[in-house]
Order: structure tokens, then C-alpha cells, then sequence
């Protein structure tokens, strides 16, 4: 047996005990030994996985083969050595394979052509046990030399063996008043055993086998005593392609906490009192979403929220408990913003993530760093040097699904803490009037394979992950892709988010590339949670179509274009592209040259790129697209004057409307990835744009989403024109590129060169402008963003014309003035008819958005004769923006005049209902 130690991703022999068959169960020792790996049984030849079950009887042989006599062999000790000219030798025994005619299903067309190859009757039901070792498929000639072996992908074989382990509600443990039940499913392995241990760090207290169920595929162990409290870990013997038969020491994928670093799992009911926070049994949210498009959503991470708030208790700060503290300046924010009209605050993710140290993290010198030139690359360098050893990660490495991430509690040696605290902050954050969601990553995990941080794949190998045809993982998506599609990965994300939906009280969840599953696994996510919150719980997500399942090459994905009639919101970058400019991509000279409808695209040139009226008539229908909800059916008069519904016009290559109702589109121009928009507009605004202009077109941008039909979303200090010194991915940049100034003095523009990795490249172009005083704003500036987003979440939040529920609504009561190809290109004129529907607050409300550095009439003859007025909230003395007092509306003819970069909105009587 070789023990191994997993430290990170590597694993490393370091003592040989045995390489005997024969193997003990495990025992204390096992349970003391952190970060334990034994090789009880060394593979004897790695094979790629080039093969795939289809389902418990049938695989497919990778490629086109000529006839020949296959074969699987098996052994449980790994001992198959098959090398190509020669007779497998080590197998346990081998069974006959017959070629099929049959095709290989839809589902697989991934592996490519090949046979399909079916157990004889009297075999299938030994695969089960088989399925416990290695298996390797050979194509051998008649005198039985092998011509080509590979090794079995099993999810088809798994999926169709134990169908009904999707059925068990209670995996994980499960304290009871006289008893502590574990139950894991690992249908492939050997042989399970459960330590428990007192304490977060002490030694194990006793090691239980566990039983396995071979209906399901779930070992289990009912203990005679209450262990609520207590700590535990897994020894799971089972085989593992290029390693052989291992013991691995792993915790959970069911775990609810751990202790520090993620070492062992945490026992809890977590319906216990001792768990609950002062009134969390009468703690309710907000009810201020009746529908989703109401939702108005601000994008936070924790510890951007309140480590730089020095209002904020030292021990408090970049933690959940700066939450409870409700006289701090980000909680005086986050109330103003409540009272204004948003209605949801969404955490980056808050599970168990595996890149931050939770115990000891270094900081680097704030001081040094204070002062250092706005253009400098050594603030950088400062920040790189403690990169993985600091506080500070988006948290995109889920480790454990549904247990609260330990460094963001103020003891995360205790597993019953960082419960406690997240329930504090969800408290306190529905006690100012927020509802709370969660970003969640179900589509990767932080590692996979035999690395010590990898939890699936050292309980069931090569199951919960997505495979190519040649059997290495997909990494489409950053790191090593989840198979959502496989039923145990599908209900493990199912299961984790109706946990966190039940026992935390989260009422929205953003999918992380959320193209990456199924749609029909998120449907039936939806009415699972719904059905545990008793009511309705808002899900949106990423719905780009890239990687290995793009086109719905291995399913129908819950994307853009294939969720539309699900109620599933999805990003739109219709308007967002259209109004910042430029793609999500953009690098280098792109970042300047591809300037949007507010920064300045034909009727304010940087000087870089030429170009031209089309170009911004072009942009000004993608813009009204998004002011739309991106609704399919919406008819638009375009600018060739045709009028042609939403689903016909084109984006990209792609219809720009995609959704079927608006609650489906999520509209946003700013969040937590690539630059702010301030950063952005640093580069696409030409440089001679006064502070005070930006400010202003920061706001326009508001203001088109605010405006715009589905669901609005806003990236924490969007409305404090947030900066992050011009980087691009600041995900691992630590607190200081990612810092939020509560007290509205500094935006952080110009406080050094972002960190080279991701942006060394352009360094020659960003330095100039991080250098140039004339680019960072005055706090009066700042000031002017923060009241007038306010007063533009008002509008909203005032009048439920800006929230329609319908396609059909918005084709009823939205119509567009100033279209075709007469329009004055910089102004978009929307109008809203509110005559007898619930909650409109007026007859008729009419917007104007003018981007334009200069005021602007537009004649809408049909809207003479109306009695119109300025908006309340933008007619009164302390609004946000004063120059929206200057706007006109002559009655006679119709004509509005519009300030310089503003958006106005005017009302019309009252709503007869």
C-alpha cells in the first residue's frame, strides 16, 4: 500500500507499506492521517477512456474498427496490462462483446462513430460488481492479441445501473435525537468507512463501515448516538484510471460545513435552534418581486463590501458579520439603495470555495502601496507576491456546494459559525428591505481527478465530470466541467440549491454559464425549489452557448436561444454590446476603437476608428431591442424604416430577440467581470471628456437599464463610478484593485497598472491613462452618480410600465418615437401606455435619453395635445441629476427638448386604476 499526501493538486508517494491484493478495512490510523491517499492495488498500464457505456448493456468503441473480436476484461486488483501484439494478461477474466447494428444515440454523437457493442444476456447482471474494478476494452484478432484496449467511460453504465439513487432524499449525515445516519453515494467502490471526530482538529473518535445498497448505489451507517457537532471524513477504497486501487480520505459532497480549510465535514441539523440566529424563526424577506421582472438587482462580494469601510468593527470587516452592522456606511448604502427601489442584493459566491486561505491570509503593505505613482507596476507586483496565500477570490473554485465559505466567517474552525454568521447577514439584509441571491458555479469544480482538493472524482472517478472522447475532463469553462446531465451531478446541484433555498432563505440564484446544463435539469430545479420554499424563487443565469455543448451537442442547454418559454432569465449582451460598445472579448487597440451609443460611437470620435451613421443607427436599434426585454415578438421600426419584429433582427449571427417573455432577459452593462464601465469609458470616451460628462454618460448607461423591460442588474459601485485601475479580470487582483470608497471620496482610478497577467500586454496603452489626473474623478462627481442612480431606481420602482410581466404587454404598451432613418440617432424616445394597468401610477409615461453632447429637439407630433409634466422624482429640488429641470415639452406641437447627456422621463395624469 503507498500512502500518499495531497497537498494542492500534486500527489505525492512518499512511503511504501503494501502492494497485497488483499486489503484491510480502514482503520484509526486512516482517520488521523490528513490529506490521505493509499494505493491499495497500483495500476499495472494507464489507458485512456476512450470508450463509452451507453447504458448498463451497451458501449461504444471509439472510431471506426474493421471486424474483429472484442472483448472487456476485468480485475479488481488493477493488475490489466494490454499491450498491442500480445494477450491481456492480469485480468480476473474477460467477456464476450457482440457488434450491434444499432446507432449511436444522439446523446453520445460526441464519442463519434463507431460500433456499439452489447453484453451477452447472462453477463449484465455481474456488471454491477465489475463496475467496482478496472475494466478495459479490447479489440483482439483470433488469436486473441490485442490490437487496441482502451479504458470505459461509466456514466451511461452508472446513470442506468442506479437510477433510482436520484430518489434519496437524506445523502450526506443526518443527525437524529438518538442517532447520526451517513449515507454516500459510490457505486464503484470496494468498500466505505466513516470517521467521526470530536473536533474540527482532534483525533478520530471511531471508524464505521458502511453498507452498501446495490439498488442505489449508496453506502450507508446508522450510528446510536446524536453526533450534531461532531466532525467526520470518508475512506472511500475504489479504483481510479492511472492509480489503481486508492483509499481516499475525502470529505462530503453533501457536507452542510466544515472546519477550517475544508479538512473535515461538519455534522449539523441545521433546523436547530442552536444554529439559528436571534429571530431567525420570524425572519421573513421583503415582498417586493411579485413578478421577476421587478427584480432590480446589485451585484456584491462580501469582502469588497466592507474590508475598506473603516466604519465597519476591525474583526467585522471583509466578513458576513460587517453586515449586521447597520449603522456602517455600506449598510447606510445598501439602504438608501433599498429605499430608492432595488430589490435584491446578489453575493458572489459564498460557498465553500478552494483558493483562499480561511485561517491565515496575507495582506500586502497598504501603506506602501498608498504611495506609489497612479501609473506604477509595483503595486502589482506587491499584490502578486501574496496572491495565493491572501484573502481574496471571486470565489469561482466551488469546493463544497452547500457548505458557507469559511474565510468569510470570523472562526471558520468552527463548523457551526459560519452557518450562524451567513444567517446573520441574510437577517440583516432583509431587515433593511433587500432580498438576497446567490451566485452559484455548479458547471466546474475547483479540481478534479486525484488532487487532494478534489472531492467528486476521489469518491465515484470519472462520474461527476465531463469527459471527451479520449476521457480527459473539459475545461471549457475555466477548470474541470461538472456533467449535469449525469443524474447524480444534476441532483447534487438540485439538492444544493434547494438547501440553500430552505435553511438559508436565499430567494434568487444566478447560474454561472449556465449553458453548460440542461435545460431540463433546470426546469426541474425550478419547481423542486419552489415546491421547498413554497413559492416562487427567481432563477437567472449565463446563458452562452460555447465549449463542448454548444448547439446542444450533447443536449438541449439552458441557453439564450433554448430557454426562451422557461421563465429562466438569462444575460442579454444585445444592449449591453450596444450601449458600451465593443464585446466582451476586447483587448488591445479594440478597448479604445469600439466605442458604444453612450461613449461617444460617430457623433463623439476618439480619433481611433472611423466611424460611421449607420454604425450608430445600428446601435440605436440594439439599444431599443433592450429597452424591449429582447422579446422575440416585439415589432420595431428599424432604421431602414421597415418594421420588422425583435427575433429578426440580427446580432452577431444570432436573432437580438431570444426570449419569449421579459422575465427571460436580464439587461445589464456592468459586472464583476472585465472592466467597470468607468474603465471602460476611460478608454472609449476621447480624452478631452471633463470628469463631470463621464459621470453623466456612467448614468445614461443607467438609465437605458433601468428603463429596459426584464430584469435589471447593476454591478456593486456602478452607481460610485467604481474603478479598478483599468483591469480587466480582477478575480484574484485582492482588495486593492477590488475596493469600494463608502464614504464617496475616490473611485480607485489610477492606482497602479493592474496586474500583469491579464493585462501586461496592453500596459503601453493604460499607462498614459492612469497617469492622467484629468481621468479621475472629484467627489462631486461620484456624488452626482450615487443620487441620480437613486433617483433613476425610483422611476423604476415607481411604475410597473418599466416592469412588464408579458410579450404582449410590452407590444401594447411600449412604442418607440424617432425611428427609421430620419431619427435623430443620439436620442431614443420610448413611450409607455399606462391607461388601465395595475400599478402604472400615470396614463402615460414618455423617456427621453439623449447621449448626444448637445441638447436636442425631437417633434413627436402624435403626443401634441397631452398634459405632460417632469417625473416627481426628477421635479424636485434635491434631484440627482439638476439638469433634467431644463427639459421641455411644448403641448402645441408636440416637441421635447433634451439636455445635453440626460435622461428624462415625463408623466402624464394618473392611471385610471
Amino acid at each position: 500500500m503507498v500512502i500518499r499526501k495531497s497537498t494542492g493538486a500534486a500527489v505525492a508517494a512518499c512511503l511504501l507499506v503494501s502492494t497485497a491484493p488483499a486489503r484491510a478495512a480502514a482503520d484509526l490510523a486512516t482517520c488521523n492521517t490528513d490529506g490521505f491517499q493509499a494505493v491499495l492495488s497500483p495500476a499495472a498500464s494507464a489507458y485512456d477512456a476512450r470508450a463509452a457505456w451507453l447504458d448498463r448493456r451497451s458501449l461504444a468503441w471509439p472510431g471506426a474498427a474493421p471486424d474483429a473480436i472484442y472483448r472487456l476484461y476485468h480485475s479488481a486488483t488493477s493488475a490489466i496490462v494490454a499491450r498491442s501484439g500480445a494477450p491481456v494478461r492480469g485480468a480476473d477474466g474477460g467477456l464476450a462483446l457482440k457488434p450491434t447494428p444499432a446507432a449511436i444515440p444522439a446523446a453520445f454523437a460526441w464519442l463519434g462513430k463507431g460500433p456499439v457493442l452489447a453484453l451477452n444476456p447472462q453477463d449484465e447482471a455481474r456488471m454491477a460488481a465489475l463496475h467496482k474494478g478496472q475494466l478495459v476494452l479490447v479489440r483482439e484478432d483470433a488469436q486473441g492479441n490485442v490490437l487496441a484496449s482502451t479504458e470505459v467511460q461509466s456514466a451511461g453504465a452508472l446513470d442506468d445501473l442506479y437510477a433510482g439513487a436520484e430518489r434519496v432524499p437524506d445523502l450526506g449525515a443526518t443527525p437524529a435525537r438518538r442517532s447520526t445516519t451517513f449515507k454516500l453515494w459510490a457505486p464503484t467502490a470496494g468498500n466505505v468507512a466513516v470517521c467521526t471526530y470530536d473536533s474540527g482538529s482532534g483525533r478520530a473518535r471511531a471508524v464505521t463501515p458502511l453498507r452498501f445498497d446495490s439498488a442505489t448505489g449508496v453506502w450507508s451507517a446508522t450510528l446510536p448516538a446524536n453526533l450534531d457537532g461532531k466532525y467526520y471524513r470518508y475512506a472511500v477504497d475504489v479504483y481510479a484510471n492511472g492509480s489503481g486501487i486508492v483509499r481516499n480520505l475525502v470529505t462530503d459532497p453533501y457536507a452542510v460545513s466544515l472546519t477550517t480549510d475544508s479538512r473535515r465535514a461538519y455534522i449539523a441539523d441545521l433546523a436547530a435552534p442552536r444554529l439559528k440566529p436571534a429571530g431567525w424563526d420570524h425572519s421573513r424577506a421583503p415582498a417586493k418581486v411579485l413578478a421577476q421582472t421587478d427584480m432590480s438587482i446589485y451585484e456584491l462580494h462580501v469582502r469588497d463590501f466592507s474590508v475598506n469601510d473603516a466604519s465597519v468593527t476591525a474583526a467585522n470587516r471583509g466578513k458576513y458579520t460587517a453586515f449586521t452592522e447597520r449603522d456602517s456606511n455600506g449598510m447606510r448604502h445598501l439602504a438608501a439603495l433599498a429605499r430608492a427601489g432595488l430589490t435584491d442584493v446578489h453575493l458572489l459566491p459564498v460557498y465553500d470555495i478552494g483558493s483562499v486561505p480561511e485561517a491565515h491570509c496575507d495582506v500586502p503593505d497598504a501603506a506602501r502601496l498608498r504611495g506609489l505613482p497612479p501609473d506604477s507596476d509595483v503595486q502589482q507586483q506587491l499584490v502578486g507576491l501574496t496572491r495565493q496565500t491572501d484573502c481574496y477570490n471571486w470565489g469561482y473554485d466551488p469546493y463544497h456546494y452547500s457548505a458557507p465559505e469559511g474565510s468569510y466567517s470570523t472562526d471558520p474552525a468552527d463548523g457551526a459559525r459560519r452557518i450562524v454568521e451567513l444567517r446573520q447577514m441574510v437577517m440583516a439584509l432583509h431587515g433593511i428591505g433587500l432580498r438576497v441571491g446567490m451566485d452559484v458555479v455548479y458547471n466546474h469544480t475547483f479540481l478534479g481527478g486525484q488532487a487532494g482538493k478534489s472531492v467528486l472524482d476521489r469518491i465515484v472517478p470519472g462520474y461527476y465530470h465531463r469527459l471527451d472522447a479520449t476521457g480527459a475532463i473539459e475545461r471549457s469553462t475555466c477548470c474541470d466541467n461538472t456533467a449535469t446531465e449525469h443524474r447524480m451531478m444534476g441532483k447534487l446541484m438540485t439538492d444544493s440549491v434547494e438547501l440553500w433555498t430552505k435553511h438559508y432563505r436565499i430567494d434568487s440564484f444566478r447560474f454561472d454559464l449556465m449553458g453548460h446544463q440542461p435545460r431540463a435539469t433546470m426546469e426541474a430545479l425550478q419547481r423542486r425549489v419552489d415546491a421547498a420554499a413554497g413559492r416562487h424563487v427567481n432563477l437567472i443565469g449565463e446563458g452562452w452557448n460555447f465549449g463542448e455543448v454548444a448547439n446542444g451537442a450533447r443536449f438541449v442547454q439552458a441557453s439564450q436561444l433554448a430557454l426562451n418559454g422557461s421563465g429562466i432569465g438569462t444575460f442579454s449582451d444585445r444592449g449591453r454590446d450596444a450601449v458600451r460598445g465593443g464585446g466582451a472579448g476586447d483587448a488591445g487597440r479594440d478597448m479604445v476603437a469600439r466605442q458604444g451609443y453612450v461613449n461617444g460611437l460617430s457623433y463623439d470620435p476618439n480619433g481611433s476608428a472611423a466611424a460611421t451613421r449607420d454604425d450608430l443607427l445600428k446601435a440605436a436599434d440594439l439599444v431599443r431591442v433592450g429597452l424591449a426585454g429582447s422579446v422575440r415578438t416585439y415589432p420595431l421600426t428599424t432604421r431602414d424604416g421597415t418594421v420588422r419584429k425583435l427575433e429578426e433582427l440580427d446580432y452577431a449571427g444570432q436573432p437580438a430577440g431570444y426570449a419569449s417573455a421579459p422575465g427571460e432577459t436580464v439587461n445589464y452593462v456592468e459586472n464583476h467581470d472585465n472592466q467597470t464601465l468607468y474603465d471602460l469609458n476611460a478608454l472609449r470616451l476621447p480624452l478631452a471628456t471633463a470628469t463631470a460628462d463621464r459621470a453623466r454618460v456612467q448614468m445614461l448607461a443607467a438609465a437605458i437599464n433601468a428603463f429596459s423591460q426584464g430584469v435589471a442588474y447593476f454591478h456593486a459601485g456602478f452607481d460610485i463610478l467604481r474603478s479598478k485601475s483599468l483591469d480587466r479580470n480582477s478575480f484574484d487582483s485582492g482588495d486593492w484593485f477590488n475596493r469600494l470608497d463608502w464614504t464617496y471620496r475616490d473611485n480607485y482610478f489610477g492606482t497602479g497598472l493592474p496586474p500583469a497577467a491579464d493585462n501586461g500586454k496592453d500596459y503601453a496603452l493604460l499607462r498614459p491613462l492612469l497617469a492622467n489626473p484629468a481621468l479621475k474623478p472629484a467627489p462631486a462627481d461620484i456624488a452626482f452618480a450615487r443620487d441620480t442612480f437613486r433617483d433613476l431606481l425610483a422611476i423604476r420602482a415607481g411604475s410597473t410600465l418599466f416592469r412588464l410581466r408579458t410579450a404582449d404587454e410590452i407590444a401594447e404598451r411600449l412604442r418607440f418615437y424617432n425611428t427609421g432613418p430620419d431619427q435623430v440617432a443620439t436620442v431614443i424616445v420610448g413611450r409607455l401606455d399606462g391607461s388601465g394597468y395595475a400599478g402604472a401610477g400615470y396614463r402615460s409615461v414618455l423617456y427621453l435619453i439623449n447621449v448626444d453632447k448637445v441638447a436636442q429637439k425631437i417633434a413627436v407630433p402624435a403626443e401634441a395635445g397631452r398634459s405632460y409634466r417632469l417625473h416627481p422624482v426628477q421635479d424636485r429640488a434635491e434631484a440627482g441629476d439638476q439638469r433634467v429641470r431644463e427639459a421641455r415639452y411644448d403641448k402645441a406641437s408636440g416637441t421635447f427638448t433634451v439636455p445635453a447627456r440626460t435622461a428624462v422621463v415625463f408623466v402624464e395624469g394618473m392611471s385610471e386604476r
